[in-house]
């Protein structure tokens, strides 16, 4: 056999601790908060950063989060009442919160009717501060890179 008869897989980028870390705390986020259907961490540039792995509606979710936490952060600049911290919407059958991360990212979470808020409130403001820390520029791109399909 020939070199050109053998395909090389090509080398896979190396992931930091930090990057891996995120990706946990939001699997164990969905663990944790019964009713959650899926979870998305955008950046501020609204790129998908990590996922919930449920995968299916990832991609959409993020654009959905990234046009929203846009919306409502016109709507408190016109207002003048300060930075958005969380942005809701209900439906007939379940809710979308957004949550701010200090790095201008956000978390997103599609969750049932069934859901309880406050559980969902409260361990959606624990992810933001435990991956508002490891979130830096590195582990964005790293993030990135694991998200494009």
């Amino acid at each position: 056999m020939s070199d050109a008869d053998y395909q090389l897989a090509p080398a896979q980028p190396r992931v930091s601790q930090a990057a891996m870390n995120v990706r946990w705390l939001l699997g164990e986020f969905l663990g944790q908060v019964p009713g959650v259907s899926e979870a998305v961490v955008v950046s501020s540039d609204g790129l998908l950063l990590a996922d919930s792995e449920q995968g299916r509606q990832a991609e959409q979710l993020s654009a959905i989060v990234s046009a929203l936490t846009s919306l409502a952060g016109g709507i408190a600049r016109a207002i003048e009442f300060g930075g958005v911290k969380q942005t809701m919407v209900t439906m007939d059958e379940g809710h979308l919160v957004v949550m701010a991360i200090s790095d201008g990212s956000c978390l997103g979470v599609y969750a049932r009717l069934t859901c309880d808020l406050g559980v969902l409130a409260y361990q959606m403001s624990l992810l933001v501060e435990r991956a508002g820390h490891a979130l830096t520029p590195q582990v964005r791109s790293e993030l990135r890179a694991m998200a494009v399909r």
